[in-house]
């Protein structure tokens, strides 16, 4: 009988939580230098070319230096504010026509009507093809101070400068305008609004895609939730609307998910929901893409926490935009809730709160609900401000503002009376598109499910990381057991199930292959390019990484095993080498780590999550492969002590080998498993 894990004393718990937030910001960073922006691209080449400059000019002196480099530094600390200083156009020398002027110009003035087009088009670029636009502000924050007759002819403007870019309009919010959408009046009684532009796209490759993971303990009504999000119908409080959600006959018969479950749900270019004409009927993948100009994917992820391992690979093979947490309002935070938390603030997601099933929670039974979620938000390890949305107000300036990741959106729904479900829709119809991805560079997909289709073939799915494939390129795949990689073609490729041409950077696709069999294909692989020269990618069974220890009930040394989560790749992971004699709960350490089965696919920057049972730790790969020669910690021994040491070697050398030999498999074999002992 397995004993039970110590308990984990109260100081120890705040200094995980302490260290998480602190590590986060340290993986954004790294993070941004694996999938640079095409504004950090152009930022870099500044710094560079500021740095040769420097060294042309020998009379820089110390102080400056210094200045620079400081100056550096708060370039890379404040990103967020370097991108609203540049949506201010602070540094812009050119003279640019104010957008008031543009707003109320004559019909006929055709030339303003293109200047105000330009202007809507390089937002729709920005937002990946859709854009809020405040009528009543200029680019600077100045108030245009709007008459009510002035907002009209404003808003008739804007929407035909955006009908020339085959983009529609859809008023959000007014002030001091009058109607059902009219918010809190203000004191200057000026008129203002905010306008959603979002393009008709010309195909189905041009849709906008955001993912968003569900999480939260069992029983809080995640599937419920898509199942009415989805089809529209409300729920007869027994599980009516998740039937369509599941997978297996046995999560129909007990009600819970236990795998990795999908659903879309689209909105056309006006914001409306796309939904059956036909009440009770759901409509196809295709029919919604089809209709869509935006389509959000759910990944609805298992709650019990034998599932654990499913979700943790549900959350980091999706690479969510988002993570949509769902607490049930009569039990409150409890059990894997906290879990998927955690896991949510280390991958640094965006997180959005939903308190279900408030139509039966008694009123004190909601308050304490609020009252523990708003403590556990404002803990040292999320740090994060609950906004409890109440209106459509908030709803919309929320949505708007939510890039800010330090911000969380709470809502009060209920499935069975339908209570706050338009605010969530209205809050997913606004989502702007959060996420890291590179068009320019190299391909790159990542595969987290096979299939094997009739009279198709293989079919793998997956999330693109980077560059752009189309339907006939040669590409690779692996690596399989031995770390080779297979030669294929893309025969097709789908989005939503949707046959489409070519596909992009962060894009969810399946591509059909040629000459390749399912069971030569794994999740935990990946697709590139063919290389020039027939060359195969290198793969490494060795790695070094920055770890931080979120819990852990004893001391961590070499030598301990966990199963180690980097994006779609599972697999038990030994870790041989420390920089320190053992790390406990909250330590940040440099870590060599060793696959037991066998080599991955890995790039410095990628983030790692393990676990042995629970969340044990997460961290970001530093380097690949690992030098024994330079271990991260040099052992200074003498004399006895060495000859101690080689004893001890022996011994556990010995151990591991007749350990390896009676489970059937052999670890980490060839010339990077080979241990070497006093030499």
């Amino acid at each position: 009988m397995a004993s039970r894990p110590t308990k984990q004393l109260p100081h120890e718990k705040r200094k995980g939580e302490a260290a998480l937030s602190d590590f986060a910001e340290y993986v954004e960073k790294q993070q941004a230098l694996r999938f640079p922006s095409s504004a950090s691209r152009a930022a870099a080449a500044g710094t560079s070319a500021t740095a040769a400059a420097a060294q042309s000019a020998p009379a820089i002196t110390l102080a400056s230096k210094a200045a620079a480099a400081a100056a550096q530094t708060e370039f890379e600390h404040h990103e967020e504010l370097d991108d609203i200083l540049d949506s201010l156009n602070l540094s812009d020398p050119a003279p640019r026509v104010r957008l008031r002027d543009l707003l109320l110009s004559t019909p006929d003035d055709t030339d303003s009507l293109q200047q105000l087009a330009d202007v809507i088009k390089e937002r729709l670029v920005e937002g990946h093809g859709e854009t809020v636009f405040d009528i009543g502000f200029e680019n600077s924050g100045d108030g245009m101070r709007l008459s009510r007759d002035e907002w009209d002819v404003a808003y008739k403007r804007l929407a035909q400068a955006a009908q020339k870019l085959r983009a529609d309009t859809q008023l959000l919010l007014t002030k001091n305008v009058g109607g059902e959408l009219d918010g809190a009046p203000t004191r200057d009684k000026d008129c203002s609004g905010k306008v959603m532009i979002r393009q008709s796209p010309e195909t189905v490759e041009d849709v906008i895609e955001t993912r968003i993971a569900v999480v939260g303990n069992v029983d809080a009504g995640k599937s419920s939730m898509l199942g009415v999000l989805v089809k529209g119908d409300l729920d007869d409080g027994r599980g009516k609307a998740r039937i369509n959600l599941f997978r297996h006959k046995h999560e129909i018969e007990t009600g819970r998910t236990s795998s990795v479950g999908m659903e879309i749900m689209g909105f056309d270019s006006k914001g409306h929901v796309v939904t059956s004409d036909t009440p009770g009927r759901k409509l196809s993948w295709e029919e919604i893409g089809k209709r869509s100009a935006k389509v959000i994917t759910f990944t609805d992820l298992a709650g019990h926490e034998r599932y654990l391992r499913t979700t943790v690979f549900g959350l980091l093979s999706s690479s969510p935009n988002y993570c949509l947490l769902m607490v049930a309002a009569n039990n409150g935070l409890i059990g894997m809730s906290k879990e998927h938390l955690g896991i949510a603030l280390a991958l640094n997601v965006p997180v959005m709160v939903v308190i279900t099933k408030i139509d039966i929670c008694p009123p004190q039974i909601l308050e304490q609900t609020i009252t523990q979620i708003t403590r556990i938000l404002k803990s040292p390890g999320a740090r994060k401000i609950p906004i409890f949305i109440k209106n459509h107000e908030e709803c919309i300036n929320t949505a708007t503002q939510f890039v800010s990741q330090r911000i969380c959106p709470i809502f009060q729904v209920s499935n069975v009376t339908g209570e706050n479900l338009d605010m969530v829709r209205s809050f997913l119809n606004i989502l702007p598109h959060h996420g890291r991805y590179d068009a320019d560079a190299p391909f790159e997909f990542h595969v987290n499910d096979t299939f094997s289709v009739p009279h198709v073939g293989t079919v793998v799915s997956g999330i693109i990381k980077s560059g752009v494939i189309h339907a006939g390129d040669d590409v690779q795949i692996g690596p399989d057991s031995l770390g080779r990689f297979t030669q294929t073609s893309i025969r097709s490729i789908e989005r939503k199930r949707i046959g489409v041409p070519a596909a992009s950077a962060g894009q969810s696709a399946s591509f059909a292959l040629r000459r390749v069999r399912r069971k030569d294909v794994r999740k935990g692989m990946v697709v590139l390019p063919k290389s020039a020269d027939g060359g195969s990618p290198k793969v490494h069974r060795e790695f070094v990484a920055e770890v931080l220890i979120l819990s852990h009930a004893t001391t961590i040394k070499t030598k301990y095993q966990a199963m180690l989560h980097v994006g779609p790749v599972s697999q038990t992971c030994a870790i041989i080498d420390v920089d320190r004699p053992f790390i406990r709960t909250g330590d940040r350490a440099t870590v060599a780590f060793r696959f037991v089965q066998r080599p991955e696919y890995l790039a410095p920057g990628d983030r790692l999550l393990f676990r042995e049972g629970r969340t044990k730790g997460l961290g970001i790969v530093k380097s690949v492969g690992y030098d024994p020669s330079k271990p991260l910690m040099p052992i200074k021994q003498t004399g006895d002590d060495n000859a101690t040491a080689r004893e001890e070697g022996r011994v556990d050398v010995k151990n591991d080998a007749d350990a390896a030999e009676h489970n059937g498999s052999a670890v980490a074999g060839g010339e990077n498993g080979e241990v070497k002992v006093g030499r």
